[in-house]
Order: C-alpha cells, then structure tokens, then sequence
C-alpha cells in the first residue's frame, strides 16, 4: 500500500443537512481507509455551524477504534446542522480559513443538495487548496444519482416507513377509521410513493402528479374525498393515505396553511412547521359532514421516526463503498466531486455537471409519472380514475355513497379526469 507523506496535514469529515440512516458508515469507511494510507482524520462537529464564524474548537479526533463498529448505528457520531455558509461571503471564507487554520487539505461533505452546493461553492473558492469529495445523502432520493441509483439511507427510511404504515393500516381496519400520513420528501414524492406502494397502503399522493406548478388544498381534498367515497362504494370505511410533504412546496404562497411559516438557512420551507395532514383532514371531514357522511379520519406525520434508525444491511455495505471511494478519490488527487457508486464501481461526478443551470443549484431528482414503476404504483391504488367516471353502473355508485347527484358528483369532482391514468 503507498503511504501518504503528508502527515502533517489533515483530512476533515463533515455531514450537512437532515441525518440519514448510515451517515456513521460513510465516516466510519472514510475514516480506516484514510488511516490506513497515512492521513490523520479529524470530524468537525455540528456541520458548517462552526466553522462559518471562524470556531475551530468543536472538533474530534478519528481513529480506527472510534469509528470500527459505528457503522450498525443510526444518527452522526458528529453530528449534523443546515448551517448555510453560501448565503454569506464572510461565511464561506470564515469556513475556508477554518478549514486551513485546522490543518485540513483533504475535505469530505455528506449531506444532501444543500450541502453539495456549499461544497461545490467552497470547492472553487479554495481554488485546489483544500481537494474536496462530496458524498450524497438523503432519505429523500432526490439527488440524480447515475442509473437512477438511490442515496443512501433510503432503503432503511422506506423499510421502517412500511413497518409503521403496516401497523396503521391494521389500526384502520380495527377501528374503522381513515389515516392521512404525510411522509417527508421536501421537493420529491420519492419516499412517500415508495412506502406507499410497498405497504399497499390506499392511496399515495405526490406533487409530481399535478401538471400545474401550483397546487391548491382543495385538489388534494378532493382526491382524498374521491378516494374515500370510492372505498364507500366498496363497502369500505377505513383506509391510509400518504402524502408527500413536498406538496406544501407546491401550494400558493397566500394558502392559509402557510401562514407565518419561517424558512431554514437554505431559504426551504419549514415543513415540519405546515400541518398539512390536519388542514387536508380538516376539509375532508367538513366536507362529509355536511353531506351526513360519518367517517373518523387521523392525520399523523412520519419522518423524523425514519431519520435516524439503524441501516439496514443495504445501506451498511452501500455506505461502506462510498466512504471507501470518497478517501481513494483523494488519495488519487482527486476533488471537485460528487462520488457515486456505477456498475459496482465508484464514479466522480464533478460539481458543475450536478449543478441545474437555471438556478445554479443542486439538481433534483423527481418521481417520473411515465414510467411502469409509477404505473404500477398507481395500479394498486384506490382512487377515482377515468373509468370510474366513463361506467354508468360505476359512476352511480359513487353519486349514492357520496350522497351526491350525478350532476353535483361531476362538477365536484370530473377535473380529476386530467390526473388519471385510465
């Protein structure tokens, strides 16, 4: 094995943004093949909180038996923050000269779009002072990863997901009751589909599905309502929907839900601030209130109960490739990249070519509704299609258990014709 004889100097490991399941495996990798070569591995705490007002003081060292086991546990054994250093050119340059003053030439970012812009943005400020590698990360899948590959943390945020929605499920047909479950997906429906579609659950919801770049309650109102009538007509009065938190994103600036809602560092809406399950649930059950439609709807969030559970075995092993290629992408000389995992071989992807280039922002993978993937998902789905409305004997049904006419039936709810898929 070559060693490295830049033992003087030192390699810095930092995660941004929301935690992921398998965070730790990414240090943990990161840190024994880069110990291992020669280099000395600092982890810098709390994100870019610190270094962007020139506090080099919450550091830790890495080691080989610090970091040998952490890759079975959730969470960030340095923790994480959304701290924003590119909003702030004095930010940028306190994290640049943080960076240099501890020594650090070698970097390391895990995070997800946010925190592969700040990295991109520093990676050219240092101009190849500091060789930089991002490793992408979100339980959002949104990162637009080669071969529609996943981040990591997905699969264990699913698989939990799945264990939490199956035992709702079971709940709503004990009691006889109807679940709005918004799951977490800030711009992309990735998580919530997913879930979804593996738990069987009645109906998933996601923003991808509107044509129109905004989206108003009443359209999610009324799919959810359609949807319930449908399952009335069946015989049914329980279900679970899940919705995708990134639907908030899409709605009007002047819609009520969104009043007094702050921003994050990155200018995101505080999503977990829009109680968009209660508003959503809140206008369903006035609406079949009114018509003397008795049926007990729960909304309830799932998300941060995803964020930081245990990786499963997937995630382990993928996590395991990235740390490891994220180091020997350095050692080669290497920076100015994302690294990703191609064909069972690691793969840079350099930061420009991440970049969107009508924002200057990290690009954002978003569920494609064209696909057999999507179709299947909604083939399973309870909810009004074009062939509900095209079948008389149907179509009457559905008027009965929703106490309509066919005439107020269609007026209410025809529109979403323009959504369907058969």
């Amino acid at each position: 094995m070559q060693k490295s004889n830049d033992s003087e100097k030192f390699l810095g490991i930092l995660v941004g943004g929301g935690p992921a399941p398998g965070i730790n495996g990414v240090i943990s990798a990161a840190t024994i093949e880069s110990i291992n070569y020669g280099w000395k591995v600092i982890g810098i705490l709390d994100g870019f909180k610190h270094l962007a007002i020139n506090d080099i003081t919450k550091v830790v060292p890495l080691t080989i038996n610090s970091v040998s086991r952490i890759h079975f546990d959730g969470g960030s054994i340095i923790r994480t923050s959304r701290e924003n250093p590119t909003k702030d050119k004095t930010k940028i340059k306190n994290v640049i000269d943080s960076l240099l003053k501890l020594s650090i030439d070698k970097f390391i970012t895990i995070g997800g779009d946010d925190t592969a812009y700040s990295a991109s943005v520093i990676s050219k400020e240092t101009e190849g002072k500091i060789r930089i590698v991002h490793v992408p990360k979100t339980i959002d899948n949104d990162l637009p990863l080669p071969e529609n590959r996943s981040t990591f943390g997905f699969h264990t945020a699913r698989q939990v997901g799945v264990q939490i929605i199956q035992n709702i499920m079971e709940d709503a047909s004990t009691t006889n009751r109807w679940y709005f479950i918004v799951a977490m997906g800030r711009k992309a429906g990735h998580l919530a589909l997913s879930i979804g579609k593996a738990s069987g659950a009645t109906i998933s919801v996601i923003a991808e599905e509107f044509k129109e770049r905004t989206i108003t309650l009443s359209q999610i109102s009324d799919i959810l309502e359609g949807a319930i009538i449908k399952r009335l007509a069946m015989g049914r009065e329980h279900g679970v929907a899940i919705l995708a938190e990134g639907l908030a994103e899409r709605l009007s600036p002047d819609d009520p839900c969104l009043r007094d809602v702050e921003k994050d560092e990155h200018d995101h809406l505080r999503l977990s601030e829009i109680d968009l399950g209660k508003f959503i649930k809140n206008e369903v059950k006035e609406r079949l209130d009114s018509r003397g439609i008795k049926i007990t709807i729960v909304d309830k969030d799932i998300g941060y109960e995803l964020r930081c559970a245990p990786p499963v075995p997937y995630d382990c092993e993928y996590t395991r490739d990235l740390g490891y290629g994220a180091s020997k992408f350095l050692q080669q000389g290497g920076s100015g990249a994302m690294v990703c995992l191609q064909g069972g071989k690691i793969t840079p992807i350099c930061f420009p070519d991440i970049l969107d280039p009508l924002t200057g922002k990290t690009k954002v993978r978003y569920v494609d509704v064209n696909t057999e993937s999507y179709e299947v998902a909604r083939s399973y789905m309870i909810r009004l299609e074009k062939s509900d409305f095209n079948d008389p004997e149907q179509l009457d049904k559905l008027c009965r258990a929703a106490k309509l006419t066919k005439e107020e039936f269609l007026n209410k709810f025809i529109w979403i014709k323009s959504i369907s898929m058969w």
